[in-house]
Order: structure tokens, then sequence, then C-alpha cells
């Protein structure tokens, strides 16, 4: 008895297609629109200030216990080599490099992407932007548009406090509980880290994220099916998404960034 027949799987193949293929297309008019987005900047402050500040807090909280668990077991470590007045560079370069990044968009999309994805479907749902659509008014350029570029905006913030408030978690538990010498921290991270290498780079993964997790959350969101069951599967579908591209695109960039 066979499970699946050619035409199945041709419909499959053709349904992932034009979804790839409607994706494609709304990302290129959110890039095209962008001096629509200029000509109103205050929608696009509002959306930062939804995205960005309300996630400030639980982003600066992760960041701080990220750097506590780093400086204790960058310690516990380097203990063993005698090089524990390297913890500084350590958790500065840890945190700029990867974790700062990659687990700021990781919270982003859970906290800041579902808020999109719910929105949204809601207006999906209660025929908001079929009724915009009907008065003659685009529901990308006045709805998504100031979003895509809030969520921009935002993430490589909130992926600069993740790091900041991280380091300085590092330095609580280094020199505050630890006891290491304060000057041997900060001057170690100084040494050890650059600011085009590894600043730089940290701000480009956090930029490339913001695209990616915006993107996805308002893709899913623009096409969820208008019932309550379409709203939270798509909320769903949008972080385990933004989460997987988020990850992947991490590998990606740091063997561009690094070579392989």
């Amino acid at each position: 008895m066979s499970w699946w027949r050619p035409s199945d799987v041709g419909f499959a193949v053709r349904c992932t297609l034009a979804d790839i293929g409607l994706g494609a297309r709304l990302f290129a008019r959110l890039l095209r629109l962008l001096p629509a987005a200029l000509q109103r900047p205050g929608l696009v402050r509002d959306q930062v200030h939804f995205l960005g500040n309300y996630s400030l807090a639980i982003i600066a909280v992760s960041g701080l216990f990220v750097g506590f668990v780093m400086a204790l077991q960058g310690y516990y470590t380097l203990q063993d080599f005698g090089s524990t007045e390297a913890l500084g560079q350590l958790v500065a370069l840890s945190l700029l490099r990867e974790l700062g990044p990659v687990v700021a968009a990781l919270l982003f999309a859970g906290r800041a992407g579902t808020s999109l994805t719910a929105e949204i479907g809601l207006m999906r749902a209660g025929e908001q932007l079929s009724a915009m659509e009907m008065m003659a008014v685009d529901p990308v350029r006045r709805i998504l548009v100031p979003r895509f570029w809030g969520g921009v905006i935002a993430m490589p913030v909130l992926a600069a406090v993740f790091s900041a408030v991280g380091v300085m978690g590092g330095w609580i538990v280094a020199v505050g509980m630890i006891g290491l010498d304060n000057g041997a921290f900060w001057s170690q991270m100084q040494g050890g880290v650059e600011v085009f290498g590894d600043v730089g780079n940290s701000i480009l993964k956090s930029v490339v994220f913001g695209f990616t997790v915006t993107f996805v959350a308002l893709l899913q969101g623009y096409t969820a099916r208008p019932t309550p069951e379409g709203v939270a599967r798509a909320t769903t579908r949008t972080v385990v998404m933004a989460s997987l591209a988020v990850l992947g695109l991490d590998f990606v960039l740091t063997a561009l960034m690094f070579g392989i």
C-alpha cells in the first residue's frame, strides 16, 4: 500500500516554492519602501519603542546572568592553566562574538517576534488589513514597513545592551566575588578585544539577525490563517523558524568573518 503519490509530492513542492516566492516578494517590497518609512519617522520611532523598550528588561536581566555564569565557568577553566588574569578578555570575546548577538536575537524572537506575529495575525483575522485595502491604503506600507525597520533598528541596540550588561556581570563576579585584580580584568579585555574585528562583527551579526527575526515575524503574521488557531500556529512558527534561522546564520557569518 502506497502512503504517498507523485501528485502529493508535486503539490507539496509547488506550495513550498509559492511560499518562498511570496516571502521573497514581500521582503523586496519592505526594502523598496524604505523611503516611505523615512517620510513618516514617527511610525518607526513608535515601533522602536514598542519592540526595543518593552524587550529591554528581559535582555538586560538575561545578559547580567549570562555574564555571571561566563565569569564563573571561565574562572574555573582558566584556573587550571594559571591564566585567570585573562578572564576579562574571555568574557568580553564570548559575549561580543557569539553570546551577545545570538542570545539577544533568540530572546528578541521570543518576545518581540511573537508580539509582531500576533498583532498582524489578529489584524488579518479581524479583517482590518482587508478593510485598509478596500480604502486604497496599502497595509504593507502602513503597517508592515514601520514595524520591519523598527525591529531592524532595535535589534543591534538590544544586542549591545546584552553584551555591555554581560561584561558588567562578569566584572561583578570576577572582581567582587572571586577577588581578581580590577586593573588586570579591564586591561586584558582592552588588549584582547578589537574594535573592527570583534565589535564590528558583533554589530553586523545583530543587524542581520534583526532583518531575519523581524521579517519572519511579519511574514508569518501577514500570511496567517484568519482564525484563532491560525494565529496561534503562526506565532509558534515564528519562534521556531526565527530561532533556527538565527542559529544557521550565526554559523555562516562566523565562518565568513573568521574564515574556515
